[in-house]
């Protein structure tokens, strides 16, 4: 289907193969090039397309935002002129980041503007909770492991995004990263007049943009910081876990504080992250996204995505790429140069400081990390970390020092390789095993609660009889593994590789999984289905 762009049109769908509307003889291929699909959605500047690049070889899809504010007025037009010009800039300043959809084009077309992107295939962080129900704390951390410091990289070229929500966060279909879109809140004047919005489209103000309940009070009071995107991180993450929206949630009416803690299961370590991330008072909120993650200690999931995060952007076929330093592969001998890298070495310098000077502990009292020894330079250190792209060397660890090191208080397991390890009926609950190698490992009636296994290597592992109930295994891989008799109630399985895995009287009540999923496994009738009936679904 070809579509006009034209908003008076009364029949704006034609067939794909004409060039000119049908109903009222606009031109239907934008500058000569670009044919519009189909519409996206509408908002108070603008409306956004998907179209294709005629003139590419394969038509690649990308997306067309056009100028239509919702008055008339030419002082509100004006506004809006300026907030397409700033958001196509504050594309350029950016970079060609992985995580920000590319900047293609920005013209000007019989009086009207035009923001071309790259399209981004995937569904929104909104709609996969709408589909699967909330996360667990162990998903939202992995949440703010990747998105913070993609703000982080943001915030140091000078912008504020001012509009972080979950429909503004896409989960990229091809390789399951998440990508901030909609950049066109970061201007400093909107609209000249005030509108009122309690819904959760984004509501423009005098001076303000911003989305009710997501954005803090200084950005409603027209003066935005670094931190009020840390706010609407800290509301996201409660979206996350509750599946509602901040207008769904009750609030104290003498302070105005959001009342959520009564709605999830989180550690009250979690819960004090979160309460910090929300505060009022600018001054009591943390300062910067690489705050949030420090306070986490979540620096090891920093070396994982530093790979991810160094993969180059779809090319800009208008624009020379702008600071692609950020985001080339540096050679052994140089600095981390991933905006993710440098969080990582600055996280680690610190924290080996304190280990310096106080031998055998690190900053938050725990022995020294898996596979160190003191300040001892290790494979894991940012002087490797070049050189490897950012990713750990997984290492082979045995069932002693795994078992050891969790008694004195690690958690962090992510990366490692716990393959063929016997572990059976240990208590490793809450532990995060984030892309660890745990093919064959026998964890036959561990206690594996709320932990994190996204994106790790299960196959043949042993977790018959295991707890693994409010687990998280988004994306990891459990061919072959025997789960009979297991506890995986309110589990999150949502993408992971069950082919021949055995779940022949598993408990799955309430678990995230589809029946696509189950198909792929064993089961017979004393299997406990997420409908809580044994034996069927």
């Amino acid at each position: 289907m070809s579509y006009c762009l034209n908003s008076d049109c009364p029949q704006p769908k034609n067939p794909i193969h004409v060039n000119t509307c049908q109903a009222c003889g606009t031109n239907l291929l934008l500058r000569d090039r670009y044919r519009v699909l189909k519409t996206l959605g509408q908002g108070g500047f603008g409306a956004t397309f998907l179209a294709r690049n005629e003139s590419l070889p394969g038509h690649p899809k990308c997306v067309i935002k056009q100028l239509r504010p919702a008055s008339n007025d030419p002082q509100i037009l004006e506004m809006a002129q300026k907030l397409f010009e700033r958001e196509a800039k504050t594309l350029g300043r950016i970079g060609n980041h992985p995580q920000v959809p590319s900047l293609l084009d920005y013209f000007q077309d019989n009086q009207q503007f035009y923001l071309v992107q790259e399209y981004v295939s995937g569904s929104t962080l909104q709609q996969e909770i709408r589909e699967l129900g909330p996360l667990p704390e162990s998903g939202v951390k992995q949440f703010l492991s990747e998105i913070l410091p993609l703000l982080q990289h943001i915030h140091n070229r000078g912008v504020i995004h001012r509009d972080v929500k979950p429909a503004n966060i896409i989960r990229r279909e091809q390789d399951r990263k998440l990508v901030l879109i909609d950049f066109g809140a970061v201007k400093d004047e909107v609209s000249l007049a005030a509108v009122a919005n309690t819904s959760d489209h984004t509501a423009l103000t005098n001076f303000a943009i911003g989305t009710p309940g997501f954005a803090p009070p200084e950005q409603m009071a027209l003066r935005p910081v670094y931190a009020s995107d840390i706010y609407a991180v800290g509301v996201t993450c409660i979206y996350l876990l509750t599946g509602k929206s901040p207008k769904d949630l009750d609030y104290n009416p003498a302070t105005g504080e959001m009342l959520w803690r009564k709605n999830v299961h989180v550690s009250d370590h979690f819960a004090d992250v979160l309460k910090k991330m929300l505060e009022a008072a600018v001054k009591q909120r943390y300062e910067s996204a690489e705050d949030v993650l420090r306070a986490l200690d979540l620096e090891p999931y920093l070396d994982s995505l530093a790979k991810g995060l160094a993969i180059p952007n779809a090319p800009n076929y208008n624009a020379q790429p702008t600071e692609s330093e950020d985001f080339s592969t540096p050679s052994s001998n140089s600095t981390p140069s991933t905006a993710t890298a440098k969080m990582a070495a600055r996280i680690k310098a610190r924290r080996e400081k304190k280990e310096r000077s106080n031998p055998g502990i690190n900053t938050v009292g725990r022995p020294p990390r898996l596979g160190t020894s003191g300040p001892k330079t290790t494979p894991n250190s940012a002087n490797t970390q070049g050189a490897t792209a950012g990713k750990p060397k997984p290492q082979k660890l045995d069932a002693n020092r795994v078992l050891a090191e969790y008694r004195n208080g690690r958690r962090d397991f992510g990366c490692q390789d716990l393959s063929e390890l016997e572990l059976p009926k240990v208590d490793l609950s809450g532990g995060i095993f984030r892309e660890a190698k745990l093919s064959k490992t026998n964890l036959q009636g561990a206690n594996l609660s709320q932990s994190t296994f996204s994106q790790a290597n299960l196959q043949w592992a042993n977790l018959r009889e295991a707890n693994l109930g409010r687990a998280y295994f988004n994306f990891a891989n459990l061919e072959a593994a025997d789960l009979r008799g297991a506890d995986l109630s309110f589990a999150h399985i949502s993408h992971t590789n069950l082919k021949s895995a055995n779940l022949s009287g598993a408990n799955l009540t309430g678990a995230r999984i589809t029946e696509e999923q189950l198909k792929q496994a064993k089961t017979n009738w004393t299997t406990i289905f997420p409908n809580g009936k044994r034996g069927s679904w």
